[in-house]
């Protein structure tokens, strides 16, 4: 799972399996999907980290900070229903139409509804938290693959082997040639991993071992089909209890 605070985990498609006129909704209505995912976003992080911050004991022990929260399933829908509830919304301002307003509504009560999933349940921590890395730089480089398009991602790893999400993909051309895959990234990461396929929902996991830190990856002339596919982050280490506090509206 993907960290809360690596951002963009949650498109247009999460939004549209909840509304399958949410598209077409922005389109006519004017309204920036993406810019409501961020802004829900916002919100979210201002109210987990508010409930984070009641977790503080008067030994002044500190909870865990929003860096460590992962993006759980009820998470997730918190946001997305948030995102939905806030374009109904916009549409229901600019037009006034009552199809708009119980639209509106009906996401806010599913906001309520993923709110308490998410107190029910605890939220996700990760004691290490490895964030999604960045786009590699990929180049070609002297070798014998096949020729074609190829596309790159990698993930870095925690002192426990432990991955964050996996990068973007970067895409190359290939011709007579093999490719390089570097990675530059914060001094927490410890090693990482190479996924690369034809397409980038076929990447696969390349190197064995995990690579060090400053390490050039050169892909051999065969590449590896059958490792594991490219991930989407930490799983909790553990569930940490929350108040339970008055949600807003």
């Amino acid at each position: 799972m993907a960290l809360f605070t690596d951002g963009a985990v949650t498109g247009m498609e999460d939004l549209r399996g909840h509304d399958t006129q949410i598209l077409n909704v922005a389109t006519v209505e004017g309204i920036d999907v993406t810019r409501k995912l961020a802004l829900a976003h916002e919100e979210l992080c201002i109210e987990v980290s508010a409930l984070l911050y009641q977790l503080r004991t008067p030994m002044a022990i500190l909870p865990p900070a929003i860096q460590q929260v992962v993006m759980t399933p009820p998470l997730k829908l918190w946001h997305i229903f948030r995102t939905l509830e806030m374009v109904y919304g916009d549409a229901y301002n600019s037009q006034l139409n009552d199809r708009y307003a119980g639209r509106r509504d009906e996401y806010h009560e599913k906001v309520k509804w993923a709110y308490n999933q998410v107190i029910q349940g605890g939220l996700g921590i990760v004691t290490d938290p490895m964030e999604q890395a960045a786009t590699p730089v990929v180049q070609a480089t002297a070798g014998g693959l096949a020729d074609g398009t190829y596309y790159v991602a990698v993930a870095w790893t925690n002192a426990a082997g432990e991955e964050g999400a996996s990068s973007a993909p970067a895409m190359i051309q290939v011709s007579g040639s093999s490719l390089a895959v570097q990675t530059t990234a914060p001094a927490k990461v410890k090693g990482w991993n190479v996924y690369c396929g034809t397409s980038p929902a076929a990447m696969t996991i390349q190197n064995s071992p995990i690579l060090a830190p400053g390490q050039t990856w050169v892909q051999p002339d065969t590449m590896s089909s059958t490792g594991r596919p490219a991930g989407n982050g930490q799983m909790p280490t553990y569930r940490l209890p929350v108040p339970r506090t008055i949600q807003r509206g």
